[in-house]
């Protein structure tokens, strides 16, 4: 299983990571305000759905490669380390803004909000890089994959849903609160710095 000091790792990374505005966190809040954060719901469960799917699959196959392949995945270790960094770089450049764009004219059906989350979650490359690059390090391939796995995801799925509902429940007043400011600035500054820090710690492990 996983230890204290792993999780006192990954739980604010993610947490970070998840709750920088984003494709998901957009969409959940201008659901939010346009159709009411219970029909928004639809679309979480479809993101969560598709963001465990990602996670799993991301996981087996790199463990897959570490166990038959070492050489090979010690070069995805690297690559991943050095993608980690550029990602975290990358949120320290981000712009401070957030806009609200067309998505609020979508179908509201449950099925189309359902899938509207599960294809933004399961067809984003970005999305899987980031699980390939992220989820490895945490693991440790001297005990059982399964159990540590089922930790990590669902600590993933409990962040996502969290900040969803707070974009979702924060509507008019989220939206002035993350426009105001360097707010965004500062939590992706936060989101890029502990990105970086991983990579460090995933290239030098």
């Amino acid at each position: 299983m996983l230890d204290f000091a792993v999780l006192g790792v990954f739980i604010p990374t993610f947490f970070f990571v998840s709750i920088t505005p984003g494709m998901c966190m957009t969409l959940a809040m201008t659901l939010g305000m346009s159709i009411g954060v219970r029909r928004t719901m639809w679309m979480m469960i479809g993101e969560l759905l598709g963001v465990a799917i990602v996670a799993v699959a991301a996981v087996a196959g790199v463990a897959s490669i570490m166990l038959n392949y070492p050489t090979l995945f010690s070069v995805l270790k690297w690559l991943g380390a050095g993608y980690l960094v550029y990602i975290g770089v990358a949120m320290w450049r981000a712009k401070a803004t957030i806009k609200l764009g067309a998505d609020s004219k979508l179908k509201v059906s449950r099925q189309a909000l359902f899938s509207q989350g599960f294809i933004t979650a399961i067809a984003n490359p970005k999305g899987w890089a980031f699980m390939i690059s992220l989820l490895p390090p945490f693991i440790n391939i001297d005990y059982a994959i399964a159990p540590q796995l089922s930790m990590l995801v669902a600590i993933i799925m409990l962040s996502e849903f969290t900040c969803m509902m707070l974009y979702a429940t924060g509507g008019k007043s989220l939206r002035l609160f993350l426009n105001q400011g360097d707010n965004i600035k500062w939590m992706n500054r936060i989101a890029g710095s502990l990105m970086v820090g991983v990579g460090v710690w995933l290239a030098l492990s």
